[in-house]
């Protein structure tokens, strides 16, 4: 998603604005295991309040609501400082680059010195999109794609909306496991074994899959050293196995061909699915993606979509699969919605997880037995 520098927030509210936005993204970091981004976006969020470097950075960024994930982006642009050898000071706390997180105080300090003695080049590199291509929500969203092989017996075409780098279009190239099961290439270079709680239903036939396309106003090239050093900053520092997830994804690169267009997902779902294609279950789908949406444009991908089941058969059927937060509170759910004639979308929510795709708890209790 494109970023805004225009305020729309008052501005004698704007600092209190964007350090509630920086305590928001803290305590989701504190939740989610990082302890060293949860004391950090603490600390920044005093210093806006207190006029520091961290609003003069931030100033020039401020937007309502979550502010277009300004303190992921905040994050990812201090990382890329550390990942591109500029912070040699904050390194010494960043475990990304060999460092240790154990002293916060001193991690504190180094942080703030380097979001001064940089302002200017993170002023602009906080305007770059959130691009966090989590593969680790493909352990959610697996369960979705066996339950529509299973209840179709089609080969599978993908359409993934704001893929960033669509690493998660070869998610079946991907080792799975948990819960007393397992699902997936047991050499596999991402292994998200453990992220299931209660498995997902598998099913012991190998799902094919006959395209994989996506799409993002913005997307990454990750053949490329800009796009790897995107998606690698955008990780939290001090979270290893999600960079041991993103490295082994970044070699399927090379393996397995997908393309990503850049375009809005609402144009380009209506071309995809402009008419069905036989003998394929179409399966769009998305993960942390909708509540980015500005109004307009998820009313328009909506009515897409329903206007496309409506052209479904059982010869050409369609699915919708999301990983999005599902209250408050920021817990995920995955809901899968299908069409296949003439009948109502079935819409099924099939499990709960985190929002990097942990502790994945299949809801249903019509799971099959797994290789």
């Amino acid at each position: 998603m494109p970023t805004s520098t225009r305020s729309t927030v008052p501005a004698e509210g704007a600092p209190g604005h964007v350090a509630e936005q920086l305590r928001d993204q803290a305590a989701s970091c504190a939740a989610m295991g990082s302890a060293l981004y949860a004391h950090l976006l603490r600390a920044a969020a005093a210093d806006v309040e207190a006029g520091g470097p961290c609003w003069a950075v931030l100033a020039a960024h401020v937007l309502p609501g979550r502010g277009d994930a300004l303190a992921l982006r905040f994050m990812a642009a201090t990382h890329r400082l550390v990942l591109t050898r500029r912070a040699a000071e904050l390194a010494l706390h960043y475990p990304s680059v060999g460092g240790t997180a154990a002293d916060p105080d001193a991690a504190r300090a180094a942080f703030l010195a380097t979001v001064e003695r940089h302002a200017e080049a993170l002023r602009l590199l906080v305007a770059l999109p959130c691009q966090t291509n989590e593969v680790g929500r493909a352990a959610g969203l697996v369960g979705g794609f066996l339950t529509v092989a299973r209840d179709t017996g089609l080969p599978l075409r993908l359409l993934e909306v704001g893929a960033s780098a669509g690493l998660n279009l070869r998610w079946d190239r991907f080792r799975y496991g948990g819960g007393g099961a397992a699902w997936g290439r047991p050499d596999s270079p991402v292994d998200l074994g453990g992220l299931w709680r209660v498995p997902p239903p598998t099913d012991p036939a190998a799902v094919e899959v006959v395209e994989r396309s996506g799409c993002d106003r913005q997307p990454v090239d990750p053949a490329t050293a800009e796009g790897r050093l995107a998606l690698t900053a955008s990780v939290w520092a001090d979270q290893s196995a999600r960079f041991a997830r993103l490295k082994g994804a970044l070699r399927l690169v090379t393996e397995v061909p997908a393309t990503v267009d850049a375009a809005p997902l609402d144009d380009w779902t209506a071309a995809q699915l402009a008419s069905p294609i036989p003998g394929a279950a179409t399966v769009v789908y998305h993960s942390v993606v909708d509540e980015y949406l500005p109004d307009e444009v998820r009313a328009r991908f909506r009515a897409a979509l329903a206007a496309a089941g409506e052209r479904a058969t059982p010869d050409a059927p369609l699915a919708w699969l999301r990983l999005e937060p599902v209250d408050r509170l920021r817990s995920h759910g995955v809901v899968l919605s299908t069409w296949s004639g003439s009948a109502p979308a079935l819409t099924r929510t099939l499990a709960r997880c985190g929002a990097h795709g942990s502790d994945v708890e299949w809801l249903a209790s019509d799971r099959l037995g797994g290789p």
